[in-house]
């Protein structure tokens, strides 16, 4: 119990990091550099107003000068990072791999919310992953080299040919180029396997979502939702119980 309080801990102090990156990292600016200041007032966060999870809580999501309300993305963001190395830690146990999948999990958290908030993935952060992905997911056995090519050419190819095909078919975008690179990065860790898992749980997810809030707002819900946090969430669901995923779909269809 001392170790999983530890991780969550220390996952929530590295989460106030994830939410500078957030912000900063689609804007241009320095992700060291100043520090920390309300939007609405420019003061200066004081050290003790920015403790994980506890000083969003003890302020009431407000600022404690301006009183200006702090957006709870600051609050799930800190929840989050706070919770996967708790489950990394109960699916892979202390290790290299728990590490990587860790920091990857991280990385996929920042692009949701870029993307929740921008409607774009940055390119510094994908380009970059897929290079990363294609030598470090072989040495730790993630994947072969082979299966990190094949899965970075299978994320990227099969959102590309989305793309493709749906701009034909409607005569608009209906998947951006941030997804595609997304998906290829992620191919990249994980395998060709893992990473179809992944896009169909990212479909279905997407498409439950979609007529959820068609019909909650139906005409009023005049813009595309971002993809790229149902491919995180997919994502995550391959990193966690990928294996046996595959395996329940392998026993039904040699079942069937």
């Amino acid at each position: 119990m001392l170790m999983v309080a530890s991780l969550f801990a220390a996952g929530a102090i590295f989460g106030s990091f994830l939410n500078v990156l957030i912000y900063r990292l689609p804007r241009g600016g320095s992700i060291v550099r100043p520090p920390s200041a309300c939007p609405e007032c420019g003061h200066r966060i004081m050290p003790w107003d920015n403790v994980p999870i506890v000083s969003y809580l003890v302020l009431g999501g407000r600022c404690r000068h301006c009183r200006a309300a702090i957006s709870s993305r600051y609050l799930v963001v800190e929840i989050l990072a706070g919770l996967v190395p708790v489950l990394l830690l109960w699916r892979y146990g202390l290790s290299q791999e728990a590490l990587v999948l860790c920091l990857l999990t991280y990385v996929l958290i920042v692009v949701s919310f870029i993307d929740l908030d921008l409607r774009i993935i940055p390119d510094r952060v994908t380009l970059p992953g897929i290079a990363v992905g294609l030598i470090v997911a072989p040495l730790l056995g993630l994947t072969t080299f082979g299966g990190s090519l094949l899965g970075a050419v299978v994320g990227g190819g099969a959102l590309y040919l989305i793309a493709i095909v749906g701009e034909a078919a409607f005569g608009k975008e209906s998947m951006g180029g941030g997804d595609i690179k997304l998906a290829a990065m992620l191919g990249a860790f994980l395998g060709w396997q893992a990473v179809l898992l992944l896009l169909f749980v990212a479909f279905l997810t997407g498409a439950v979502a979609g007529i959820i809030l068609l019909a909650v707002r139906g005409k009023d819900c005049e813009h595309a939702m971002p993809f790229g946090p149902f491919i995180a969430f997919g994502a995550l669901l391959a990193v966690v119980w990928g294996d046996a995923l595959l395996a329940w779909y392998a026993a039904i269809t040699n079942f069937a």
